[in-house]
């Protein structure tokens, strides 16, 4: 895909890749249902789904339903929470089965109304005109016609805290500390929340036994207040005690042990133990980790811990499409092995072929870039905190600036600190033929000492709402055909911020740099060294690698140095449907600090579809700053928020 000389861009960039990727190892992600229906990914699509079709003597309704106020987040609340509104267009199983959901959903909007500390609050409900409360045991109800259901709702006054009182071992605690001030309101999950929070609090004091010995809960209806009483047993101090695995066939019950780094002996602390579960977890070996803590002390004083394991499938292969109206269609496919050697070792092969139909002539295979590699990862190398990867791969690569064959080996290891911070060292060694804007036939070979530190608080991967995700990577390097010592330095910072009680907008934010020192000419540090920007990873709008230095005749170089950021604005419409708008702004320079005398900036939106595997993204974005003859907008589309 060389550009002619003095051409700068494609007319302009359209590009839009959609991957399909079907894992064979994992439980069938289509569902196969009878004619007329279709679910993907466990989501159902269209058509009628087998279980309303399966139902015994179904009854229809049609429901009335009163919230009973103008507060648009109470409203929603009540309404979200009722299953006879979520449910209408679903039948029921005979009369009686109407009656059960009824009086079910009043439970349901009752406490919702606690949890608002609408303590006086009413919820009222007929069927066929009846009083739920005044229906015989075995109602009939007329079926000429969907039974009409009501459901009125009187919230009430809102009740507040009145005399807060802490016994037992909380007695020395401060209500303050745990959301208990009198006069704030006096929501029942908050009290909950307070009590289960004291507990644990006593438990992280290494008191494993630590349980809520009474939580009581008095409303007076003419003051409006609520009292409060609760009272914690913390137990005896315990270390922890032997700690067992069950459940282990194919992976080693002894790395199980070493890898969760619980060891007799040491202080009991309730966050570590979820924190060995949420590492086992993230072997990717076992289907569930579960860890259970006795619920008494051994002989010697301390607790005993089970780690109880299922495993799932060890071996996988997959395989996936992609096209892009820019780079034509790709065909992709791996294999996979996630406990190789019986220690969780893992081993993945995989191959690309990008490009197919890009040229008119079907035969000539030149044209197409190719991608082939093998990665190989041990958890727990030397150290149950140390992970150590190998890897070989190889590609060919056309791009809008440069043609390149690279052949790459590299060999790290990463020692996790803290379950936050991670730091790596490796060393890699890398051969290059590049054709570029500075001549063809270019040929490198590299080494590389990369050193890398990660911290990351992200609450969820896929889509955060609070914490951050920070790198910095120094890669000291040489090339030795043309003798030349470089080193490049890259970091960057992602953070989010989520608003409101359940996180329905959240601002998004990241800032990217790096530079590349020494060298000598920019001809004697490799074309997939220096920096480019623009795409779906850096400046949204622009094409792949668009935002570059170009030299007089109009072909693009790469830079010495580079600044990203961008910001977003991550809104819930629904519980799975969001809209984001979004500013990107990049820049690329000859120099190793940037002038930003060329600053590009990209804006769109983009929406949002939130599944169990993580948000489905679709991005459209416009260069605010366009080349002459660039792209005039993107589209681009993933798994998973952009950053």
């Amino acid at each position: 895909m060389r550009r002619p000389s003095g051409s700068i861009l494609p007319k302009f960039s359209h590009a839009f890749r959609l991957g399909l990727v079907l894992t064979v190892a994992s439980p069938l992600l289509l569902s196969a249902a009878p004619a007329g229906a279709f679910e993907l990914f466990g989501i159902h699509l269209f058509g009628e789904k087998q279980a309303d079709r399966d139902i015994i003597d179904p009854v229809d309704y049609t429901l009335t339903f009163d919230a009973g106020t103008d507060q648009r987040d109470l409203r929603k609340s009540l309404e979200r929470t009722s299953l006879l509104l979520a449910d209408e267009e679903k039948p029921v199983s005979g009369d009686l089965g109407l009656v059960i959901k009824a009086r079910d959903d009043r439970d349901r909007l009752i406490a919702t109304l606690y949890e608002r500390a609408l303590y006086g609050g009413i919820v009222k409900m007929t069927i066929d005109g009846r009083d739920i409360d005044q229906l015989p045991p075995n109602p009939t109800f007329d079926r000429s016609r969907p039974v009409p259901v009501t459901v009125s709702i009187e919230p009430g006054a809102e009740f507040t805290l009145g005399k807060v009182s802490l016994e037992g071992d909380a007695s020395r605690l401060d209500p303050a500390d745990f959301d208990l001030a009198p006069g704030e309101p006096a929501g029942s999950l908050v009290i909950l929340k307070a009590a289960q929070k004291m507990a644990d609090t006593l438990k992280a004091e290494s008191r494993p036994l630590a349980r809520i010995s009474r939580r009581d809960v008095v409303a007076d209806h003419d003051t409006k207040t609520v009292d409060v009483t609760i009272a914690v047993d913390a137990g005896p101090v315990a270390p922890l005690g032997t700690v067992s695995v069950k459940g282990a066939r194919a992976v080693n019950a002894d790395f199980i042990e070493r890898y969760s780094r619980l060891r007799p002996g040491q202080k009991y602390d309730p966050e570590q133990l979820r924190k060995a579960a949420e590492r086992l977890r993230a072997l990717g070996v076992f289907s569930s980790v579960t860890l259970k803590e006795d619920e008494t002390l051994a002989d010697d004083g301390s607790l005993p811990v089970g780690i109880v394991v299922s495993e799932g499938k060890h071996r996988y292969f997959g395989f996936g499409a992609s096209y892009s109206s820019l780079d034509g269609a790709g065909l992709e496919g791996y294999w996979g092995h996630r406990n190789l050697f019986g220690n969780a070792e893992s081993l993945r092969i995989e191959g690309a072929v990008r490009g197919l139909g890009e040229s008119r002539d079907v035969t000539d295979l030149s044209s197409l870039d190719y991608t082939a590699g093998i990665t190989f990862i041990k958890p727990g190398a030397f150290f149950p905190s140390a992970t150590l990867e190998a890897s070989i791969k190889g590609s060919t690569l056309k791009t809008d600036f440069y043609d390149a064959a690279t052949v790459t080996g590299k060999v790290a290891l990463a020692y996790e600190l803290t379950d936050a911070d991670t730091v790596s060292a490796g060393v890699s060694l890398a051969y290059d033929s590049i054709d570029d804007a500075f001549g063809d036939d270019n040929t490198y070979l590299t080494f590389g000492v990369p050193v890398g530190y990660v911290r990351d608080t992200r609450d969820n991967r896929l889509n955060p709402t609070e914490g951050h995700y920070g790198t910095v990577t120094v890669t000291p390097s040489y090339d030795f055909f043309g003798q030349t010592a470089f080193a490049s330095v890259e970091g960057s910072i992602s953070a989010y911020l989520g608003l409101g009680a359940e996180d329905r907008v959240v601002l998004a934010g990241k800032l990217s740099a790096g530079a590349l020192f020494g060298g000598g000419d920019l001809s004697d540090i490799p074309a997939t060294r220096r920096f480019f920007a623009g795409g779906g990873g850096s400046v949204r709008g622009y094409s792949f690698q668009e935002i570059t230095p170009y030299n007089a005749v109009g072909d693009g170089t790469g830079g010495r140095s580079y600044t990203t950021a961008s910001v977003e604005a991550r809104i819930g419409i629904t519980d799975t449907i969001g809209i984001v708008p979004f500013l990107d702004v990049g820049t690329v320079a000859d120099d190793t600090v940037p002038d930003f005398s060329d600053l590009r900036m990209g804006a769109g939106v983009g929406l949002r579809y939130m599944t169990p595997f993580g948000p489905l993204r679709l991005d459209v974005a416009m260069p605010l700053k366009r080349y002459d003859g660039g792209s005039r907008y993107g589209i681009y589309a993933g798994i998973g928020q952009s950053f």
